[in-house]
């Protein structure tokens, strides 16, 4: 009723997210393959609100989407972390097994926590994803991105998922980890995350808006 279509998402422990940004992606082509629209550029209504992806055609072949991810809510209390009100979180200390890390956190749509570090291969991301996951600081747990600055317009960036645990890549995570790094001066407001699926380019852009721009492949067709 409010938008051309609407999307759900469900964790694979149950839990339904507000949103899922490569999900809306692979959303996107698929309304679009199967002659459910002819738009190239369409509304989608989610949990975290009306989002607008884009296809980007060559030839007759879906080549990219490009999805309008919205603006992200930076306040304490909305993303939600607990004791920072209506303040932003950036570069934030917080305690997690034992020792002490800095966390910037962004909400788009739903919560995350960026953890940024030197070394990316030395992490126990297995061990400390759950435990930020579930930290008391996060009233309704949180996904958090780990993520390598390789250079102003490259980073990269592993994931614990909320209610999912290590994925090979998080759309909505990858714009939160672009937040915060510009939030933090690390990169430029558009730059490429090099995830373990593959890589996005995203884009904080002057209005205020991040876009996200990444492939969606067919990998599977059945019959329910």
């Amino acid at each position: 009723e409010r938008a051309d279509f609407r999307m759900r998402i469900f964790n694979t422990d149950g839990s339904e997210a507000e949103m899922c940004g490569n999900g809306i992606r692979c959303f996107a082509r698929c309304v679009y393959e199967y002659g459910l629209t002819s738009k190239t550029e369409f509304t989608v209504e989610t949990g975290a609100g009306i989002l607008t992806p884009k296809l980007i055609l060559e030839g007759d072949q879906v080549k990219l989407i490009r999805v309008d991810m919205g603006k992200p809510i930076l306040e304490g209390d909305k993303i939600p972390v607990r004791g920072y009100g209506l303040q932003q979180v950036v570069n934030q200390p917080i305690e997690v097994a034992g020792k002490t890390y800095s966390m910037t956190c962004v909400s788009m749509g739903n919560p995350h926590c960026v953890v940024f570090v030197d070394d990316l291969k030395k992490l126990p991301i297995e061990l400390l994803g759950p435990r930020f996951e579930c930290h008391e600081s996060f009233p309704r747990k949180t996904n958090t991105e780990f993520v390598e600055v390789r250079d102003a317009n490259h980073m990269r960036m592993r994931v614990w998922e909320r209610g999912a645990a290590i994925t090979l890549a998080c759309g909505t995570g990858s714009c939160a980890t672009l937040v915060a790094a510009v939030l933090n001066k690390k990169t430029n407001r558009k730059a490429e995350i090099e995830l373990d699926g593959g890589t996005l380019i995203v884009e904080w852009a002057e209005n205020g808006h991040v876009y996200m721009t990444g492939p969606a492949q067919q990998v599977y067709c059945g019959q329910y």
